[in-house]
């Protein structure tokens, strides 16, 4: 019966588009997802610090390699941490709020690393600022999904990872140049432009209804759509919709394996799954050896697979809303396990010294194919599907395990990379490759292509 009341009002509603672009305005939209990838552009500059101020950090405070080692790896620790707690955060005080606590541990981290004298206190600045990541990772896409019409929303949470991915080479190239103490108070610039922008622009209007606050819910809407839109069904959508979920009893952690959330729950978790095991950290934090072991120099082939990052995403979030998320995925993962293979080829002839000549030549092809690929549709688009396909009366818990889900593959796959090259360097390559093509099995039987439909349309079709 439930079921029933949550499909009728997504089957009876239409919307004419042509009439609401006349009327509707999306400069607060865009606003909006500006101020809210300033998060994205945080946890880019934590996840890209390490890299660049390694050797400066272990000559200032005379840290071994094994205790710069530790400051690395805390930060996934730290995410981790952010992932279990970022659900029940946003749901308890907002999606602002969330970005707010997040930015706050972020800033706090940084001056930490900047006055840092010594390991421990170096140590928890970094888990600090993974925690703000592991925040991030969630309530970004998730608040960029909730206020974007359905018509942008695609592209607009995929901005999500084409910052992160900015901020990531940025911090490549400027962590070269300048002194670590001096990167890390810019790595506060994106939290303070964040906290400041999220005093300009509303909070969700989907939260605000699920909290039942009627009026704030209608003025959020209003700013969001432009005073001349006509937002009476959206508006009524959401609240049918979340009445109707209100209805249902309250969830906890174990109720997402019931059998009426099972669906929605596999998908987003399965994506991070596939997303992370197919082994992108790894061959992302060892690109440079990687290319040296196969004989091309590393330096060049870092500068080459960060531009090629930055372009395909951006190309990425310009055609998700025209091309599909579907389509993209399936391109994407059928590019990895060809980038796997072509790289695993070049090891294999490395190993048993078959045709030498060929062999960085195929490494450099693979890898950036890889890299291409998984730009194309791998990389942003299970953070866009995420935050699609959960009910928001779910979302807190099943988002947070989701997000848990992909940090903990990320410290899984750049834990045991080395230990599998120093196994089999091809052998690891054929590993991502398998693991790549079941990615792709996984997206014909169980992903749903969500490009169009608004976010009350997606959750009724899979959980009803």
């Amino acid at each position: 019966m439930a079921q029933d009341k949550i499909q009728t009002p997504l089957v009876a509603q239409t919307i004419d588009e042509k009439h609401e672009s006349n009327k509707s305005s999306n400069f607060m939209v865009y606003l909006t997802t500006f101020v809210a990838v300033c998060g994205s552009f945080a946890f880019g500059s934590c996840a890209g610090y390490s890299s660049p101020t390694q050797s400066s950090i272990t000559q200032d405070l005379n840290l071994s390699l094994a205790e710069y080692s530790l400051f690395g790896s805390i930060l996934t620790f730290g995410a981790m941490i952010g992932a279990i707690t970022s659900g029940p955060i946003a749901d308890f005080v907002g999606r602002k709020g969330a970005l707010r606590i997040s930015s706050a541990f972020c800033s706090a981290g940084w001056l930490a690393i900047y006055f840092a004298e010594g390991l421990v206190v170096l140590d928890m600045g970094r888990l600090a600022t993974g925690y703000g990541m592991g925040v991030f990772s969630y309530v970004v896409p998730v608040f960029i999904a909730e206020i974007a019409p359905k018509n942008l929303r695609g592209m607009l949470t995929a901005a999500n990872q084409l910052m992160i991915c900015a901020a990531v080479s940025l911090s490549f190239v400027i962590g070269t140049m300048i002194q670590w103490r001096i990167l890390a108070l810019i790595g506060m610039v994106p939290c303070v432009v964040l906290v400041v922008g999220l005093f300009f622009v509303p909070e969700s209007p989907r939260w605000l209804a699920k909290t039942g606050n009627q009026k704030q819910f209608w003025v959020a809407l209003r700013k969001l759509r432009g005073k001349n839109a006509d937002i009476s069904d959206e508006a009524d959508e959401i609240q049918d919709y979340i009445e109707t979920l209100e209805k249902l009893p309250k969830t906890k952690l174990w109720d997402l394996f019931q059998r009426r959330y099972s669906r929605s729950v596999i998908i987003g978790v399965g994506l991070m799954v596939c997303q992370q095991f197919g082994g992108i950290n790894g061959i992302c934090f060892y690109t440079s050896s990687i290319f040296e072991s196969a004989g091309f120099p590393g330096d060049l082939g870092t500068i080459i697979y960060a531009l090629l990052q930055i372009v395909v995403t951006a190309l990425n979030a310009l055609f998700l809303d025209k091309a599909g998320r579907k389509p993209l995925l399936l391109v994407s993962a059928t590019g990895l396990v060809l980038g796997c293979l072509t790289t695993a080829l070049s090891f294999y002839l490395k190993t048993y010294e078959i045709g030498l000549s060929t062999v960085p030549a195929l490494a450099v092809t693979g890898i950036l194919l890889y890299i291409v690929s998984f730009s194309a549709g791998m990389g942003a688009i299970p953070w866009v599907i995420m935050s699609e396909v959960f009910p928001i009366n779910i979302k807190g818990a099943a988002g947070s395990l989701a997000t848990l889900v992909n940090w903990f593959g990320a410290w899984a796959i750049s834990f045991t990379f080395n230990f599998l090259l120093s196994w089999s360097s091809y052998g690891t390559f054929i590993i991502y490759a398998a693991i790549n093509a079941g990615a792709i099995v996984f997206v014909i039987k169980m992903v749903p292509e969500t490009k169009g439909r608004t976010l009350e349309q997606i959750q009724a079709a899979i959980n009803g």
